[in-house]
């Protein structure tokens, strides 16, 4: 009896948070409050992007291990040359390509205590690069299917490819990620906020074990080569990748594998969510939502979905409100559902519950010892989502 004790003790306050939400939605589905034929449906589509996202965090995971994402960090710093605003832009690219290649839940998790050990070790103050990271995973994560969950399903929605997906939204994306940039130039790169006017480079990071690192870097070349070309699915393609990193930390250092690797607490949370937003949704919030977005499917229309999207993200979280959202949306509306996914994808940035990546991101903060003032997080997260979301509307009406 005293195991599970113990095993309960040590649970974090998003395991419970992860927990309570299936349990929620279980109990949704034994009530009769959710029909069981929505229930399976909802199950069925999930498959894939729950097998994704588990494969996924194990190779990002993994290839953190090995070091390939503190030689890019090292050498990121490096390339500034002691100049802050070479580094920013460095930063800001290093963060997006991240996003975009990886997911926004790898930028929370993996990208964070990077770019936080990267600070200590050269003096930069650590803030600045915390938001850079929190914010382009959730403002960079427009490009790809792999970028977000929600860009899975309206891809699955608009029957787009992930080249066809990227060719309908880099305007929207570039549109984001520079309203973005002068938003964190402002409130915390400029001289004024961050405190210092030069940094010194750090020493090239010397991966400790150099197979290892070739092994990871050319495991997430192969995956990224996958998803560009569309040759297999999502998951089949993350899911190599793991099998391959697994496989050279099982030969050169088994230790590091262990359970905890796989994203437990999102494995149980996306379900229960999909579980819960079902139950609402065939209980009148349909309705609502359908009121709120309106039929128009012309620009206004496709503002009023980005509003509703980025508004409601940051009341409830922004996977259950696009999953609700999407069936609100005209099905022939592609370019209003777009809008709604970048209402979703971009406007989390308000409040700490928006986003899954924003909830981690803060975890991993507060694991480092590094403090954000909620206010001010509050503040200037307000700030640039009233002013990205818009923009990269309009991105979107522009270039479709």
């Amino acid at each position: 009896m005293l195991l599970p004790v113990s095993a309960l003790r040590r649970l974090h306050v998003l395991d419970w948070l992860a927990g309570g939400v299936l349990v929620c939605g279980l109990l949704c589905l034994a009530t009769g409050l959710l029909p069981a034929a929505p229930a399976g449906e909802a199950m069925v589509r999930i498959a894939p992007l729950l097998a994704f996202l588990g494969t996924v965090i194990v190779l990002a995971e993994l290839t953190s291990r090995a070091g390939v994402f503190d030689v890019v960090a090292a050498w990121v710093a490096r390339a500034g040359r002691g100049s802050y605003p070479v580094l920013f832009v460095l930063c800001v690219v290093f963060a997006s390509v991240t996003t975009i290649t990886l997911n926004l839940d790898t930028t929370a998790v993996l990208l964070t205590p990077v770019m936080l050990a990267l600070a200590g070790r050269v003096g930069i103050a650590a803030v600045p690069l915390a938001m850079t990271t929190v914010w382009l995973a959730n403002t960079a994560s427009l490009l790809l299917p792999v970028s977000n969950l929600t860009n899975l399903l309206a891809a699955d929605r608009v029957a787009l490819s992930p080249m066809g997906l990227a060719a309908r939204m880099w305007a929207p994306q570039l549109a984001s990620v520079a309203v973005t940039m002068i938003c964190l130039w402002l409130f915390y790169w400029r001289r004024g906020a961050r405190g210092a006017d030069a940094y010194v480079p750090p020493a090239p990071h010397r991966p400790a074990d150099r197979v290892l690192f070739r092994v990871c870097a050319l495991a997430c070349a192969g995956f990224l080569l996958a998803i560009l070309i569309d040759a297999v699915p999502l998951w089949t393609a993350s899911g190599a990748a793991a099998v391959v990193a697994v496989g050279a930390f099982a030969v050169r250092e088994r230790a590091v594998l262990r359970l905890s690797l796989v994203p437990w607490r999102l494995l149980v949370l996306v379900p229960g969510l999909f579980l819960v937003v079902e139950t609402v949704d065939v209980n009148g919030l349909h309705e609502v939502l359908a009121s709120a977005v309106g039929p128009d499917g012309g620009l206004l229309g496709m503002l009023r979905a980005g509003a509703v999207g980025g508004g409601l993200s940051n009341v409830l979280n922004n996977l259950p409100v696009y999953l609700a959202g999407e069936s609100a949306v005209p099905v022939d509306n592609h370019d209003q559902l777009l809008a709604l996914l970048i209402g979703t994808n971009v406007g989390p940035v308000v409040t700490p519950w928006a986003s899954l990546a924003t909830l981690l991101w803060f975890e991993r903060c507060h694991a480092q010892g590094v403090r954000v003032s909620l206010r001010r997080f509050t503040v200037t997260g307000l700030v640039l989502a009233l002013a990205a979301v818009p923009a990269a509307v309009v991105a979107l009406a522009v270039s479709g």
